[in-house]
């Protein structure tokens, strides 16, 4: 195999022989986040696609934890971004939800009480749709965000994970708008 460069999030992942039988065995006790990753790894998913998943999380230290048990092994390298993205846009270029963005006002636009009602919003509508206790992740980088700026870089978590319930997908262009009022 080619010199992988240093940064983990460039490089491809896919399990090994290992981590398909830790995604059946549970056996090496890995943390909720990092078998999420693992079961996320499909062999086309750069480290940065897999950040995604993530969101408010150190994804290089779940891809270090199942590179040192062996758990998925690096196959190659994700192809060099198109060159004139914009910052809105510069992580997922063809992510609709991130484009869905930059029709807001600028961030710094928003106050305390905006960041408080939008984590808010976000926060009540994943225990609606999903339940309490469900896509922990998610609420807890949606906790963690102390800014407008870093909620919108947790808004197409957000926006995917309520695509993936029926009930939240026929009412995510509702519930998008009353999020953008505050977001």
């Amino acid at each position: 195999m080619p010199d992988l460069p240093t940064s983990l999030l460039s490089r491809i992942y896919a399990k090994t022989t290992q981590g398909q039988q830790e995604i059946q065995a549970r056996a090496l006790g890995l943390t909720p986040l990092a078998r999420r990753v693992l079961v996320l790894v499909d062999g086309h998913r750069s480290g940065k696609d897999l950040a995604a998943f993530v969101p408010g999380n150190d994804i290089e230290a779940h891809l270090t934890e199942l590179l040192t048990r062996e758990c998925i092994a690096a196959v190659g390298l994700a192809a060099a971004p198109a060159p004139a993205h914009t910052p809105a846009t510069a992580g997922h270029p063809h992510d609709p939800f991130e484009d869905e963005l930059a029709r807001l006002p600028a961030a710094e636009t928003r106050g305390a009480k905006d960041l408080d009602m939008a984590r808010n919003f976000m926060t009540n509508t994943v225990n609606n749709i999903f339940g309490h206790h469900n896509r922990i992740s998610l609420l807890e980088a949606i906790f963690a965000c102390q800014s407008s700026e870093a909620l919108r870089q947790v808004y197409p978590a957000w926006a995917h994970a309520l695509e993936t319930n029926s009930t939240g997908k026929k009412r995510l262009p509702e519930l998008r708008d009353k999020l953008f009022a505050v977001l």
